[in-house]
């Protein structure tokens, strides 16, 4: 079964740029949708990005992040990765990679596009404050 651990989360200037990682295992990340999630506190989880899987290299973004956050993933390392830049203060909060299996023909933005709902496996999360 699936596991996923995130790291690299800390604190970090406005502005300023930072790498998160998640770590599977028990399972081939690839084969999973995966998609980064951020949760401010008083309020819900909300999407910001996903990879596809199947082998599959296609990314989605949400508009709070586009052109500011790009998701990866290395297959050798069984990892994901979101790199984030420009960040603001309003990207604080902790973040969350969570995977689902996905069906040939589908997209990631399939289950991203149900929200927290669309995924069935989730990491533990990595707190990210973004101040001076």
């Amino acid at each position: 079964q699936l596991k996923l651990v995130e790291s690299g989360g800390g604190l970090v200037p406005p502005g300023g740029s930072l790498t998160l990682s998640c770590a599977a295992s028990g399972d081939t990340v690839a084969r999973f949708a995966i998609a980064w999630f951020r949760r401010v506190p008083g309020q819900g989880l909300k999407e910001l990005s996903c990879i596809d899987g199947n082998a599959g290299a296609g990314t989605d973004y949400s508009s709070v992040v586009k052109g500011r956050f790009i998701m990866s993933r290395d297959d050798a390392k069984n990892e994901i990765y979101l790199r984030m830049n420009s960040l603001e203060s309003e990207d604080t909060g902790t973040y969350y990679c969570a995977g689902h299996s996905m069906r040939l023909g589908e997209t990631c933005g399939t289950y991203m596009g149900r929200g927290s709902s669309g995924f069935n496996i989730w990491g533990r999360g990595t707190p990210v404050t973004v101040s001076t």
